[in-house]
């Protein structure tokens, strides 16, 4: 297994009002957004985003640490398994000239609204089936993106990370520490449908085979 590490360290962190969100959500504000349409993206706060626009303080400082943990240069390939709108890849190209981009994504309403110089470089697809051949990638990342899948899908999603990875991956997943953790997290979640309690998700990487890196997303 890999290692867990923190490579957004340099992430913006956000000021989140969890108990006001929580009185907020309900099940049909989840499932809205686990459509993954304009309503997540650029409608009402309470269905997702309420705006999804790009902004270079979020992604910029973050791919420096990507770069300088797994060598990437000019000549490296990456893939982005939930890329949305794209915002990342495009840093990673402002960033690394040169470097080669992929992405996908569940959303065919992000990738139309993407940035256009990434949009060539995006696909609409499922990460239980990646359309990629085996071993064409430097790097896989998906951040926060596996666990919208049920749990056997998240199995199969992870091992097609794996195999189109020639060594090395990342992913971030929503998880907890405790009981108030666990509460926060269900509080705010709106579109995971597997979350656990982080030696859970260790033990989960370990029985079907997981070896990339990973980190975990609390609120």
């Amino acid at each position: 297994m890999g290692q867990e590490i923190d490579l957004l360290e340099n992430y913006p962190k956000a000021k989140r009002d969890i108990n006001a969100r929580k009185n907020l959500k309900s099940e049909e504000d989840r499932k809205i957004a686990r459509e993954f349409g304009k309503d997540f993206f650029d409608g009402d706060r309470k269905h997702g985003y309420g705006g999804f626009s790009y902004f270079p303080r979020f992604w910029q400082p973050v791919v420096p640490t990507f770069q300088k943990q797994y060598d990437l240069t000019k000549d490296s390939k990456v893939l982005d398994v939930g890329a949305a709108k794209g915002f990342m890849l495009y840093d990673f190209t402002q960033s690394i000239p040169g470097i080669k981009v992929s992405g996908i994504d569940i959303s065919s309403y992000a990738v139309e609204n993407s940035i256009e110089s990434i949009k060539p470089h995006l696909k609409v697809g499922n990460a239980i089936d990646l359309p990629y051949e085996d071993n064409s990638f430097d790097l896989v990342i998906s951040i926060n993106t596996v666990h919208n899948l049920e749990k056997e899908d998240l199995a199969k999603s992870l091992l097609e990370i794996q195999r189109v990875s020639k060594k090395n991956s990342f992913i971030t997943v929503d998880a907890y520490r405790n009981e108030e953790e666990k509460e926060l997290m269900y509080a705010w979640n709106l579109t995971a449908k597997t979350v656990m309690h982080v030696d859970e998700w260790k033990k989960f990487f370990g029985d079907i085979g997981y070896t990339g890196d990973y980190y975990w997303f609390m609120p």
